[in-house]
């Protein structure tokens, strides 16, 4: 850190000097110009470099067995450009798995492709996507999914179960899509005052984000289990249990997510506050569960032990909330 004393004109204009060495690397002269600009916390941020546009930041990568993770790990970083080379050919399985994973990255597309070269960009502006945009589409596909799993399973839907499963790949893609806009706005101050999110948001919005794809495997769950047993319906006691654990717990769930976005305590604090209904209506199945058959009870414990594991995630989310913080404190 380096201190620097405050000083003022006899005009009472205040200024302080700039560190040489930073002057130089940036290769500043008398009049050149510096962008300030302040954060919501009362600091400044000084940049010499405001009117530069930014090198697309690129990343090289060698086909190996882990291939996979490293595009999705260059992608989650914030890379433009992933380029993908190898001294030889890339053989045909590695093409396939390549490709496979830029699918699953929203914005990242195939721009080159030789023998032994593969390059692809992300063509996404992350100024066009607020981390609450995206947070709400995530939310909502897994809202959603939620719903019909338990649905199908009740109704013996095997198609719309195998429809919630097939959501789940759109769910990895926003929360993808998510982790690399917040990487973004922390390492790029001047975009999360366009963005009006502070870096200290984009952890919660991190946390929330995984949360919110954990209820869409825990949907995906209930839904393979809706798969498995067929078309075959739950007795009218059954499913009235089962169903009444689900709404309960799905209004949790839309209540939490909406007092995060809102930051609206009282909704929040709400939530928490269920704990009691929602331990009733478990008890409630597992005493419906204690008079079926033994298939019939393993299965309803399972679905309601995932559906209560959604409670839980909604009540973590409700607590991540926090009240709005003006920009005068």
């Amino acid at each position: 850190m380096d201190l620097r004393r405050t000083q003022v004109t006899r005009g009472g204009t205040f200024f302080i000097t700039l560190p040489k060495d930073w002057a130089l690397r940036n290769g500043l002269t008398r009049g050149s110009l510096i962008a300030a600009s302040e954060t919501a916390d009362g600091r400044l941020i000084l940049d010499p470099k405001y009117d530069v546009e930014r090198a697309p930041a690129v990343a090289t990568i060698e086909p190996g067995p882990y291939i996979d993770r490293e595009i999705i790990g260059k992608y989650l970083l914030g890379y433009d450009i992933i380029r993908i080379e190898a001294e030889d050919r890339i053989s045909l399985e590695y093409r396939d798995r390549i490709k496979r994973s830029s699918s699953k990255l929203i914005g990242l597309e195939i721009i080159e492709e030789d023998y032994s070269r593969i390059v692809m960009q992300c063509l996404l502006e992350p100024s066009a996507l607020p981390p609450e945009k995206v947070l709400r589409r995530e939310h909502s596909i897994t809202s959603s999914m939620h719903r019909d799993a338990v649905t199908a399973l009740i109704e013996g839907d095997s198609q719309m179960a195998r429809s919630v499963i097939a959501r789940d790949n759109e769910v990895d893609r926003l929360y993808f899509l998510l982790v690399r806009i917040l990487r973004t706005i922390i390492q790029n101050p001047g975009l999360s005052e366009r963005l009006e999110v502070h870096p200290i948001d984009c952890l919660d919005y991190r946390l929330v984000a995984s949360l919110v794809e954990s209820v869409g495997d825990q949907s995906t769950q209930i839904a393979e289990q809706a798969v498995q047993v067929g078309d075959i319906e739950l007795a009218g006691e059954v499913s009235q249990s089962l169903l009444n654990l689900h709404l309960a717990v799905h209004e949790a769930y839309e209540d939490a997510v909406n007092a995060f976005l809102l930051r609206n305590i009282s909704v929040a604090n709400s939530v928490r506050d269920r704990q009691a209904k929602i331990e009733a209506l478990y008890d409630e199945v597992e005493s419906v569960a204690s008079t079926q058959p033994a298939e019939i009870a393993r299965l309803l414990l399972s679905v309601a032990s995932l559906i209560n594991r959604v409670y839980d995630h909604s009540v973590d989310i409700a607590d991540l909330t926090m009240p709005r913080l003006s920009k005068s404190t």
